[in-house]
């Protein structure tokens, strides 16, 4: 029987990427400017947590943690992966493989995710999928000569919006972004072009991956109750957004672990101080989290067939 039953904070893993930024305010106003800081990660197994244990040794010891989301195969990690992205270019054009694929060839999850848009700054675009379907060999020729740039069906992201791009869905993202991304727990990506940078791609396996038309799915939020929203539900996550007036509360004696992170505002949970660009895992089994946070925004990430019953928005 776990003694972990209240809520485990996440603390951030911070990745320098070609693409990112100096400055991560208003989430990290703090941070060193030493480096372009692209992508902050929460649950992965190296993230410190307050149980004075990173999150892999904490899940390797204590399994029924993550309840009835533990998975054999990979014992150790938390399956729902949550970051923090910071854009000020373009990053590559890429594709991430299915489970089956991943498995075969890298004895790891696959990796469909999705994407929150927390805030657009000029440019702002991003591409998901192709204006119109193409064959596997102009695949390979316009990644080799750069012309899929056009063939892709770029946009100007919204604020507040949710882009679902299932494992095969060949996508891009552009400068100007913070998006709030929730994913299958694996860093398998497959570059196609990269705009000249001198990063390896992958053109053989993203070739046997990619769907080569358009993006067929929509992310259309799902009002639960005033103040929740459901923005995602797939097989991997599901992922609501919570806007209280005043206060929340994850229910407890969860079958399943949760993972929340606060993205705009503040407040207390769990009679602690709450900010914006923090995140805690919440155990399976838990008691309930209570949550104090007027006018605040946060994300609600966890693995069911069915919305969390008994989460209260006031």
């Amino acid at each position: 029987m776990t003694t972990f039953d209240s809520a485990i904070e996440l603390f951030p893993i911070f990745r320098e990427r070609v693409w990112g930024r100096e400055s991560l305010a208003p989430f990290f106003p703090d941070h060193p400017r030493k480096e372009r800081i692209g992508e902050v990660w929460f649950t992965f197994e190296e993230n410190f947590t307050s149980a004075r244990l990173k999150l892999g040794e904490l899940l390797r010891d204590h399994s029924d943690l993550l309840g009835t989301a533990f998975d054999l195969r990979y014992p150790g990690i938390c399956p729902i992966l949550v970051k923090l992205l910071f854009t000020s270019e373009r990053l590559s054009v890429q594709v991430h493989p299915d489970d089956a694929y991943a498995q075969q060839h890298h004895d790891s999850l696959g990796k469909t995710e999705a994407w929150y848009v927390l805030d657009v700054q000029p440019p702002g675009e991003l591409a998901v999928g192709f204006k119109e379907p193409i064959t596997p060999e102009r695949l390979q020729s316009s990644a080799e000569s750069g012309e899929i740039e056009q063939l892709l069906n770029w946009r100007i992201a919204r604020r507040g919006e949710t882009i679902f791009t299932p494992a095969g869905t060949v996508h891009a993202i552009g400068a100007g972004l913070t998006i709030c991304e929730i994913q299958e727990n694996s860093d398998i990506t497959y570059r196609l072009y990269d705009y000249g940078r001198p990063r390896e791609l992958h053109l053989e396996h993203g070739a046997r991956v990619s769907s080569l038309g358009p993006h067929e799915y929509e992310a259309n939020p799902v009002s639960l109750a005033a103040g929740r929203d459901e923005l995602v539900a797939c097989e991997y996550f599901r992922i609501e957004r919570i806007r209280p007036a005043e206060r929340f509360k994850i229910p407890g004696n969860m079958l399943s672990y949760a993972i929340v992170i606060c993205v705009d505002g503040g407040g207390t949970l769990c009679d602690t101080k709450a900010c914006q660009g923090q995140a805690w895992f919440i155990p399976a089994g838990a008691e309930a989290v209570p949550v104090d946070a007027p006018g605040s925004e946060w994300i609600v990430t966890y693995l069911a067939e069915e919305p969390m019953l008994g989460l209260q928005v006031e």
